[in-house]
């Protein structure tokens, strides 16, 4: 029986990449990747031959028994995303779930992951934290903020960018206008930017100047 070792990848800068991160996609019998286009260009910068196969949200139901079984046959897996780490708003969970309950050895390494950059520079308190990811795009969206408007730790969202406007009209509504926020775009990329001020603020910048790129939005808890 083998191992799935769960791997990092950069989220914009390659040279973010570790070198433990490029050992085990090298020496892996096979790399699972969310896009084997996006994941070839990756493989193809560092000379990694390693052969991939697709495993992704909208297959990765159906492909976990037949990855569980190459695991027990001894194949040894390394699973990526297209950026960051594998799991977090991505594939993997329900491959890390299926190894455990097979007894199947797990290894996860660390490295790049865009709300950690995000959160510490975001200047608002990262003592306590809750990671929200996407919000719900229609059913339970308003539930969601309602129950979030009570929280008092910081919170850390993930939009895209067409969504975000939207997105921090809604925080204006159900958490306030003077609500502290700050929107990290484009993080480790040529064009990085992080954008602070209240809810309002934010929400009017990018009014007039639509974004572009990967968005972490973090945003003050509730004051007590």
């Amino acid at each position: 029986m083998s191992k799935l070792f769960i791997v990092p990848t950069p989220i914009g800068n390659l040279k973010d990449i570790t070198f433990r991160a490029i050992d085990v996609l090298k020496e892996v019998d096979l790399i699972l990747a969310e896009d084997t286009r996006t994941s070839g260009k990756l493989l193809k910068h560092f000379e990694i031959s390693t052969h991939m196969q697709s495993h992704h949200m909208h297959n990765e139901h159906k492909t976990v028994e037949n990855i569980i079984q190459k695991l027990k046959n001894g194949t040894t897996v390394a699973l990526i995303s297209d950026a960051g780490t594998p799991a977090i708003s991505d594939p993997g969970f329900l491959l890390s779930r299926a190894c455990i309950e097979n007894n199947i050895e797990i290894e996860c390494l660390p490295g790049a992951t865009a709300f950690v950059p995000a959160l510490v520079n975001s200047g608002l308190p990262n003592d306590k934290f809750v990671f929200e990811g996407f919000l719900p795009v229609k059913k339970g969206r308003q539930t969601r903020l309602l129950l979030l408007a009570e929280e008092t730790r910081t919170m850390i969202f993930y939009e895209s960018p067409h969504k975000l406007v939207k997105t921090l009209g809604h925080f204006c509504e159900y958490f306030g206008g003077d609500r502290p926020v700050s929107v990290s775009r484009e993080l480790t990329k040529l064009y990085e930017e992080t954008i602070r001020g209240t809810a309002k603020e934010v929400l009017e910048y990018y009014t007039n100047k639509p974004p572009k790129g990967e968005i972490v939005i973090v945003v003050g808890g509730k004051n007590k």
